[in-house]
């Protein structure tokens, strides 16, 4: 049941410059998981109503296929790495800033030709965008702890090349 009243995503603030397919990718599998925390509706009807919102074209498709459905299939998975480092139930997050940890999480444990500090950083700057005042900050937070559990090598080599 997809009624009028179903709640869409948080609103949009503008930011200055083009964004890249895969920024685009990230806000467009942001605003959709945030409406199936909210409605739990059915991915393919989220799916549905992602595409059709203006400047989709301009995505990473692929990218966003794998975030919005990777997410959803494994949220419980998701949730449970993410509960070894967030102080409360995922369930108990802002829909925002849980949406951003589950990507966070996604891409740390997936995306591994991104590099995890950029994986945190695009998960800060979606949580900036769309989140709470200070939201960033939870989230670098988390997602910093969850890259050490889930990219033990590649965290320990770049703190040593940082000289911490």
């Amino acid at each position: 049941m997809n009624a009028p009243s179903t709640p869409s995503a948080p609103a949009k603030k503008r930011s200055s410059g083009s964004k890249s397919p895969r920024r685009l990718a990230r806000e467009v599998a942001l605003q959709g998981l945030y409406e199936w925390l909210i409605s739990g509706a059915e991915a393919g009807v989220i799916d549905a109503h992602m595409r059709e919102q203006e400047g989709f074209n301009k995505a990473d498709h692929a990218h966003f296929d794998a975030l919005l459905h990777g997410c959803i299939a494994e949220a419980a998975d998701l949730d449970q790495v993410l509960s070894a480092s967030v102080d409360r139930a995922t369930n108990e997050l802002s829909p925002v800033e849980h949406a951003v940890l589950l990507i966070g999480a996604y891409e740390l444990k997936h995306c591994l030709d991104i590099p995890y500090r950029v994986a945190i950083n695009e998960a800060v700057e979606l949580a900036k965008s769309f989140g709470g005042t200070d939201g960033h900050k939870y989230v670098n937070g988390v997602l910093d702890k969850t890259a050490a559990a889930l990219r033990p090598a590649e965290v320990q080599k770049a703190r040593a090349a940082r000289g911490g």
